[in-house]
């Protein structure tokens, strides 16, 4: 067991609010770390089909064995359990009663916008960051065998095989998860859509091809889009609202929550089959701009991330807003620095008047130039 970077959030919010929500993907340590922060609060998981018919059958029952509060695991299971929550919510002076985990956000923030609103304090539990993988071992050999073994803990905790695991994972969530939230009929036809959209990462969004290739309508290509948002498989990177009288792309990119699972979707399964892979550099891409999202969002006030292009094809990768400053980040997948991977920082500091930025790369030296834009290895992007 190891302490996660999101663990000072949680505390902080347990000082806030009277109740905690700790949502991300499945598998990625959410009940562990509510355990770990609150020990002493009795856990229940409405995966438990006894408990679950309990809370749905009577719910006050359910809810008065915890006079001190509890932890529930997979509370978007039963929905009305909430309006209850919210009576007990309202009569206590306690912080950090009750703590509800969950692995689909809609379901989740749903349940809650509708009933504990202002009473509730959410915390993102993602992946592994860089620095969480070096506390379960010492080093990452190469940024191809991080790519290929993602950021969920058990592949480390437990030493899984990425190649065995991940097929596992993709066939339970589509199975149990998605289901949960929609009932589609042809799961074959839901997992060829999330292959396509694994092999789009880094890409704008594009509903009509999307829709073309798998064969789908439009409105479904947005609903299904909006489960894989929700169940944290991807997200939608904005595009930057400044415009320096250039006329900006508008539509988002995509990018997964784990390259781990991507590259098992791509059918990549070993290091080898990676670094021949023409996916290659759009995964370093998913990797790092996943890696920088999941440092922010472990943050008490993260920045807010973005990319910009303009119709002339000039872009930066990632745009780090804190609200002061803009902060632009260019990333290759290149392990040998050249200084044609400067080109769009240039440009951009001459648009913006701003100086500096950072460039990430594939290699493992990191240092500053001159021009105060910083060299990075993938392995420093913290």
């Amino acid at each position: 067991m190891i302490q996660r970077d999101a663990e000072k959030k949680v505390r902080l919010y347990a000082r806030q609010f009277r109740a905690l929500a700790i949502v991300g993907p499945r598998q990625s340590g959410k009940t562990t770390l509510a355990r770990q922060v609150f020990p002493r609060k009795p856990y229940v998981s409405l995966e438990d089909p006894d408990e679950r018919t309990m809370a749905v059958e009577d719910p006050r029952y359910f809810l008065k064995r915890f006079k001190n509060g509890a932890i529930i695991d997979e509370a978007q299971r039963v929905p009305d359990l909430f309006s209850y929550l919210q009576g007990l919510l309202d009569s206590t002076r306690r912080n950090a009663l009750f703590v509800l985990t969950g692995s689909n956000h809609f379901m989740l923030n749903e349940s809650i916008s509708q009933s504990l609103a202002g009473r509730i304090g959410y915390i993102d539990l993602l992946p592994l960051t860089i620095s969480e993988i070096l506390r379960f071992s010492r080093s990452l050999s190469d940024a191809d065998s991080w790519m290929l073994s993602g950021g969920y803990p058990e592949v480390y905790d437990k030493k899984r095989n990425p190649a065995i695991w991940y097929p596992a994972y993709i066939r339970t969530y589509v199975e149990r998860d998605v289901r949960l939230i929609k009932n589609i009929g042809s799961t074959s036809l839901f997992t060829k859509f999330l292959r396509i959209c694994a092999g789009r990462i880094g890409q704008l969004i594009n509903l009509s091809a999307i829709s073309n290739e798998c064969g789908i309508e439009l409105k479904t290509v947005q609903s299904w889009l909006s489960i894989l948002e929700s169940s944290f498989i991807i997200f939608l990177l904005k595009p930057h609202h400044v415009n320096f009288n250039k006329r900006l792309v508008k539509s988002p990119k995509l990018y997964f929550y784990d390259t781990g699972l991507a590259c098992s979707l791509l059918g990549i399964s070993t290091t080898s089959e990676l670094s021949l892979s023409h996916f290659r550099g759009s995964l370093f891409e998913n990797a790092i701009v996943s890696e920088k999202l999941k440092i922010e969002n472990n943050k008490l006030k993260g920045a807010q991330l973005f990319f910009w292009r303009d119709n002339k094809g000039v872009e930066i990768d990632l745009l780090s807003d804190t609200g002061r400053k803009v902060v632009p980040t260019e990333i290759k997948s290149g392990s040998t620095f050249n200084t044609s991977f400067l080109q769009n920082l240039v440009r951009w500091n001459e648009l913006s008047g701003n100086q500096g930025g950072e460039l990430i790369y594939g290699g493992n030296k990191t240092y500053e130039l001159s021009t105060k834009i910083k060299v990075k290895s993938w392995k420093d992007v913290g």
